[in-house]
């Protein structure tokens, strides 16, 4: 950036930043109003502490050395004052921080609420295209680093307050004193603004440091597994320490700019009180202001200089919470490509039907996954989806399912275009069980459950049909035993396994199984497809499969060649007349 767009890139900052701060307050008008009183009255005790300090100077002491004697009720007075500013001062003090973390602490929950709402609805072609460390940095660190200026800033506006009552105590004792303390406030202004000018930058950078960190950290994390199973442990710390030093650099900036501006902000006050020091001293001797005013109005600016150093704190933190907001707000109005549908109809019963018409879907490369495909799926049968990889099975298996919609065509569920349906009218009627099974860390029970209200004897059916009861009637504590992260104490076998019976347990009218039982024995997988066709399930089921014994289970075959369909019909049928399908789906057996 050049220097001549840096003024307006600071103005830009600064109206952005207190932007957000009135967007936080209207968010949560009742504490900050409750703060605002509570730092008003701290304000006002801060001050009238300065005033009764003077007060008691001129009354208690001065006298008391002038005249050797002091009476009881003049003590008890100045006793009673002291007290009681020091009782209002800790009020508003208690008041003030109570309501304002009150309020801060509110904001992070009601927007990391927000955040993961919205997560929840978008469609998985939009988490695609974004890391799992960004999406986490902009539901908790880029939320706290939004709010941390608000806090402090019931303080600032106490501190308004306290400028305007203390400037009217200065020019009520005297205009020669009011001069000079007037003079620190706008210096105090000019550093404030100085400094956060200079540390505006640096602060920016290490906000989008530390969330860079945080993703950098995540997938080294989340993919410990290809690490350490390819050596690359070296290469990741390399990588993750290249994001650290970045950060390290931004934060030792923003620390080399306050190491040079706090000391002058702290030396501030005390040099305008040696300047009233030396200007009060004239006066009294000249008559003009007594002891007490010149202890007064010292002391007053010895109370003003923490306050005054929390209006440069907030400023100092608008272009942290600036840049946290941009990126919380990216996650909070990101929309679907497409609207949602609205169309809610009552289930019918028994399975679905499906049609795709003309179908066709491209990624975000503009490659095309699947090209014009038309096919109907009678209620009630099973169908294998057979193809080479890369033939764009996965692809249609979301389609059916509405986890992604066709940038092409149609698909039809019992009449019913998916993109105009509702999500919750889709997610009641279909489920699909994906090869790369994720469990929760909690019980067997809730992992099949996923909270909903399915009784002991449904879940256990479920668990039963898809082949995982035996297994988990072993566990310690069978559906009571909680899982580790991602099911990490099951086989793959298993975790398939598990999934399947969460799918099963909903009774779904179309259930879709993407390779769903890849990592189970063969011999179990035909028990549990053999179950599913025997079972008296409501479902038409769709198979992406490899495995020869899993497609002859199948009612008809769907051969998917480079997104296109290539051909279609029962299993005895398709490997008579296409000699690529036969290869296909004995290549598995001639592997073996």
């Amino acid at each position: 950036m050049s220097r001549s767009d840096q003024p307006a890139f600071e103005r830009r900052i600064v109206r952005r930043g207190l932007g957000v701060l009135a967007m936080a307050v209207r968010t949560m008008p009742v504490p900050f109003a409750i703060a605002v009183a509570g730092s008003t009255l701290y304000a006002t005790a801060t001050v009238g502490s300065a005033v009764a300090l003077g007060w008691v100077t001129d009354t208690v002491i001065e006298p008391a050395f002038r005249d050797g004697d002091i009476a009881t009720s003049s003590l008890v007075t100045a006793a009673a004052v002291i007290v009681g500013i020091a009782v209002a001062n800790a009020l508003g003090i208690v008041v003030r921080r109570t309501a304002a973390y009150w309020m801060q602490y509110g904001l992070h929950a009601h927007f990391r609420r927000r955040v993961a709402e919205r997560l929840t609805r978008l469609p998985l072609s939009w988490h695609r295209r974004r890391s799992t460390g960004e999406l986490l940095s902009a539901a908790n660190a880029d939320v706290e680093a939004t709010f941390w200026p608000v806090a402090p800033l019931p303080l600032t506006v106490g501190v308004l307050v306290m400028l305007v009552l203390a400037g009217g105590v200065l020019l009520a004792t005297d205009l020669w004193l009011a001069l000079v303390g007037l003079l620190l406030i706008p210096a105090l202004i000019a550093v404030n603004l100085s400094y956060n000018a200079a540390v505006r930058r640096p602060a920016t950078r290490a906000q989008q440091g530390r969330a860079e960190v945080a993703e950098v950290a995540h997938e080294s994390f989340d993919g410990a597994l290809v690490v350490k199973t390819l050596g690359r442990e070296e290469e990741e710390t390399t990588r993750f320490e290249a994001s650290s030093e970045r950060l390290r650099d931004d934060l030792i900036a923003v620390g080399r700019v306050r190491a040079i501006f706090e000391p002058v902000m702290e030396a501030l006050p005390s040099l305008a009180i040696l300047a009233i020091l030396l200007v009060g001293a004239v006066r009294v001797a000249a008559g003009a202001v007594s002891t007490g005013d010149i202890v007064r109005i010292g002391y007053l600016f010895v109370l003003l200089e923490f306050p005054l150093r929390a209006l440069g704190f907030i400023l100092m933190e608008l272009p942290r919470s600036v840049v946290g907001w941009e990126r919380v707000e990216r996650v909070l109005r990101a929309r679907p490509e497409a609207p949602e549908g609205l169309a809610d109809p009552p289930p019918r019963p028994g399975p679905a039907a499906v049609d795709l018409d003309e179908v066709t879907f491209a990624y975000d490369d503009g490659a095309p996954a699947l090209e014009a495909i038309s096919a109907s799926v009678t209620a009630g049968r099973t169908i294998a989806v057979v193809g080479a990889t890369g033939s764009g099975k996965s692809t249609l298996a979301s389609l059916l399912v509405g986890l992604a919609a066709p940038t092409g065509g149609q698909v039809i569920l019992d009449g019913h275009d998916l993109r105009g349906l509702a999500p919750s009218a889709v997610t009641t009627q279909a489920a699909i069980v994906l090869q790369h099974a994720f469990l929760f860390d909690s019980s067997v029970r809730e992992n099949i459950t996923l909270g909903a209200p399915f009784s002991e004897q449904e879940v256990r059916a479920a668990a039963a049909l898809a082949q995982a009861d035996g297994f988990v009637e072993a566990l310690p504590e069978g559906y009571d035993t909680v899982l580790g992260e991602r099911g990490a104490t099951l086989s793959g076998g298993q975790r398939q396994r598990l999934a399947l019976a969460r799918a099963l347990v909903r009774r779904p009218r179309l259930l879709v199984l993407d390779d769903a039982t890849s990592s189970v024995d063969p011999s179990v997988e035909r028990a549990i497809l053999e179950g599913l066709r025997e079972a008296a399930l409501p479902s038409t089921v769709v198979i992406v499969a490899y495995r020869r014994a899993t497609i002859e289970l199948a009612d008809e075959v769907v051969v998917l060649e480079e997104g296109r369909l290539a051909d279609r019909g029962t299993h005895a049928e398709l490997l008579t007349r296409v000699p690529a399908y036969a290869d296909l789906v004995t290549a598995y057996e001639r592997a073996r």
